[in-house]
């Protein structure tokens, strides 16, 4: 029987497979773009060139600070112990299940909004962070906080902080380079192509340059179903693993519960941080909701098996959709 240490092992492993898959697709745009607008393919190597400098320079600075740009972007302040029992209990939490997990004590930090909602972040354990908003300390009690916390400590000790972080960085390049290369083509792309039409040369890389703009339409998308993907899986493994540390399925649940239910909006999320928060930031209602892909499995299904641990029935249908 497969233990939650294997899990994690297998989930790291199928990371760094789907990173390399970002990675591909980053270096086939780069080549299809040279090959494009220089007619040949020894003119792909500087376009090769550029877009592996620009995704090296975006991961450097995401591996170095790219914690601290998603702490600011939530407008997360260090938490005070002192400032009173909700702070107290947080950070008494926090150090407790730290050495339960084996990991040092991240980090804590405040967003201050109603909404229900928390993250961690960080390139590994001794240098990560959790972030939890004021409204999750203000209305869990100690059992439900435990749970998210240890949900959270999971990230860290999976390393899926890591994760996140590097290919939040590669989807973001690749978005990038996609957006540079479409304004080149509409703006500046054609001229060489038009002179190699002239000389009768044109035909293949007129087909090249169509495949590219297509290319650098659906790059994007693809590179973020990606992420999404093992970004869904890597949130059921942490629920399983963060009872692993509290023994107690039900605080986890009745964190997911109230979590689901809540109606305020976290607006200081975004496309680019949606995917470090416990639950989907964005509520179905919002109008923002359109432009967001699912970051999240459905909170029903992680409910659910958080309710097998301990041998009760699933939600009900009507149930489910209610805590959507």
């Amino acid at each position: 029987m497969a233990t939650f240490y294997d899990l994690a092992a297998a989930n790291r492993r199928k990371s760094a497979l789907l990173v390399l898959l970002v990675i591909g697709i980053f270096a086939a745009l780069a080549t299809a773009a040279g090959v494009a607008f220089t007619g040949g393919i020894e003119g792909a190597l500087p376009y090769s060139l550029f877009a592996f400098g620009l995704g090296f320079f975006l991961t450097l600075g995401a591996w170095f600070g790219g914690d601290r740009a998603v702490l600011a972007a939530a407008g997360a302040k260090p938490l005070n112990p002192s400032a009173g029992a909700e702070e107290l209990q947080l950070d008494n939490i926090t150090a407790e299940l730290s050495i339960a997990a084996n990991i040092p004590k991240p980090k804590i930090y405040v967003i201050d909004d109603t909404a229900l909602n928390a993250f961690a972040t960080g390139r590994d354990p001794k240098h990560a962070s959790i972030a939890v908003t004021r409204g999750l300390m203000a209305k869990l009690d100690r059992e439900e906080m435990s749970g998210v916390i240890a949900h959270e400590l999971s990230h860290v000790r999976n390393f899926d902080i890591r994760y996140g972080l590097l290919v939040a960085a590669l989807v973001g390049s690749l978005a990038l380079l996609s957006d540079m290369l479409l304004r080149f083509a509409m703006f500046g792309g054609g001229g060489r192509r038009r002179d190699d039409d002239r000389g009768g040369g044109g035909g293949i890389q007129i087909i090249v340059f169509f495949l590219t703009i297509l290319l650098a339409i659906l790059a994007p998308i693809a590179a973020r179903l990606v992420q999404l993907a093992v970004s869904r899986q890597r949130e059921y493994l942490a629920d399983a693993s963060g009872v692993e540390l509290t023994r107690n399925p039900q605080g986890l649940e009745r964190a997911l519960t109230k979590l689901g239910g809540d109606r305020e909006v976290l607006e200081v999320a975004t496309k680019a941080t949606a995917h470090f928060y416990i639950v989907n930031p964005v509520k179905h209602f919002e109008s923002r909701a359109a432009g967001f892909m699912a970051t999240h499995p459905p909170l029903a299904d992680r409910i659910n098996r958080l309710r097998a641990l301990r041998g009760a029935q699933p939600l009900l249908a009507s149930e489910g959709r209610a805590r959507e």
